[in-house]
């Protein structure tokens, strides 16, 4: 019976909140196998989440439908990958080596970036990143100081486009088979310097990253937190670049002075050059953003639909880049006009913004969301689902609310460091696509205006 789970579902679908359908019931792949109804949950927090919380439910659902109580199973897609990684060191370490650029026999190839996605072209400029733009430009005609150049914003906002727009663009003012450039992310070369050390060739990792690079483009610097041996690596890299001339760019979701668990002297390194904020953009900025997507993609579309657009997608311009692409695609795919009816369809998958998130709704959504009070949140516990539950409501309350780390860890009973670590935490599961990361951005994108 391949459809008893269906129409479980679909029982569950109308006795349930919309939020914890999408979230927990939908992910669910189910058959009926005899008396025993098998369910496979995308990965073991969903597995966990429901076996907890949902089980009685989804029991009392079941023999509604079916007319008699079956033995439920519950198993994770992700369960068999621990046993299926073969434990053989050497293979896995010569492999490993040879992905992350770490040869043996000889120094170490300096990457470089052939087909950069961004341009300052393509760039929509604002007063919410005047200045950033800018200081990127300024660093590309090597203005004199402008050697390290920091880019801050909330996630979706730019920082990785000006920062990839850099590259592309000294790269086409000097020759590019002589450009030696390095673009990674604050992940990325801590990860290589792992492997650098367990194959024995840290002194080629620094020859790479010390003596083989003009310009260093590096994200997400506020993965360093408390990671000490990887801060040294990166102090003393920094330092040598700079006495080498050469150039250094740096973004972040955080300020340096926001960052925790961060030594002193490598703070100072990240606060030394221009530091440039990018803000949520207003709302011509996102109409010149809609409007030159529209442009470039040579098809028409009304204003109203670009109005509702930018007046309901406020706060992440990937995500508003994202809606307008799906909705072009689908009028294309369809041989159909760009309709008001077809945007609004388009947006019910999206996250909604208006002026009334604040961080009582946000608050509000997490606890329903999860299944938890309020009191759960700001409880002492380390349980895992607590701790994403929690995450979660810091990532959403940094991206929609204008409150500091501090007053929202204040709310939270926590310090603004767990703020920090807990919003880098989503934001690098969410980036990696992760399982976890995966559910984590459904649970996002639930939250409605």
């Amino acid at each position: 019976m391949i459809d008893a789970w269906h129409r479980i579902s679909l029982s569950l679908e109308k006795n349930l909140t919309p939020g914890h359908y999408q979230l927990w019931i939908k992910p669910l792949q189910g058959c009926l196998d005899n008396d025993t109804l098998v369910l496979c949950a995308p990965n073991s927090f969903v597995c966990t989440w429901v076996r907890e919380r949902m089980l009685g439910k989804i029991k009392d659902a079941a023999a509604e439908t079916l007319g008699f109580m079956p033995t439920i199973e519950l198993c994770s897609a992700q369960a068999e990958a621990p046993v299926a990684a073969p434990v053989q060191p050497a293979p896995a370490r010569k492999i490993m080596t040879r992905q992350m650029g770490l040869p043996m026999a000889h120094a170490l190839p300096t990457q470089t970036v052939q087909n950069w996605r961004h341009q300052f072209d393509d760039f929509i400029v604002g007063p919410c990143n005047n200045l950033a733009y800018v200081a990127s430009r300024s660093f590309c005609q090597d203005v004199q100081g402008s050697d390290q150049l920091f880019l801050c914003s909330a996630p979706g906002l730019g920082k990785t486009h000006l920062a990839q727009a850099i590259g592309s663009e000294i790269a086409r003012q000097t020759n590019r088979q002589h450009l030696r450039v390095c673009y990674l992310s604050g992940e990325e070369f801590s990860s290589q310097l792992v492997m650098a050390i367990k194959a024995k060739a840290v002194e080629q990792f620094k020859a790479r990253f010390r003596s083989n690079v003009d310009l260093l483009l590096l994200e997400d610097v506020h993965f360093f937190q408390g990671k000490e041996k990887m801060q040294d690596e990166l102090l003393n890299t920094l330092k040598s670049l700079q006495n080498q001339g050469r150039r250094v760019v740096m973004t972040s979701t955080f300020l340096p002075r926001e960052l925790s668990d961060i030594d002193s002297n490598l703070l100072s390194r990240f606060a030394q050059g221009f530091m440039a904020v990018i803000d949520k953009p207003d709302f011509q900025t996102r109409m010149g953003i809609i409007q030159a997507k529209v442009q470039a993609s040579q098809v028409s579309m009304p204003g109203s639909v670009a109005e509702l657009l930018a007046g309901r997608i406020k706060t992440d311009v990937r995500q508003l880049e994202s809606c307008l692409k799906n909705i072009i695609l689908k009028a294309k795919l369809l041989n159909m006009d760009i309709t008001m009816d077809l945007a609004w369809e388009i947006l019910q998958n999206y996250n909604l913004d208006s002026a009334s998130i604040d961080l009582d709704k946000i608050i509000s959504f997490v606890c329903q969301a999860y299944g938890f009070g309020f009191d759960d949140l700001r409880s002492k516990s380390r349980k895992r689902d607590r701790v994403i539950a929690r995450n979660t409501a810091f990532y959403l309350a940094r991206k929609h609310t204008e409150l500091s780390l501090m007053d929202i860890g204040r709310r939270f009973n926590r310090k603004h460091s767990t703020v920090i670590k807990g919003i880098a935490s989503v934001e690098q599961e969410v980036t990696r696509k992760t399982s976890l990361g995966n559910q984590l951005a459904r649970t996002i994108n639930q939250l409605q205006a």
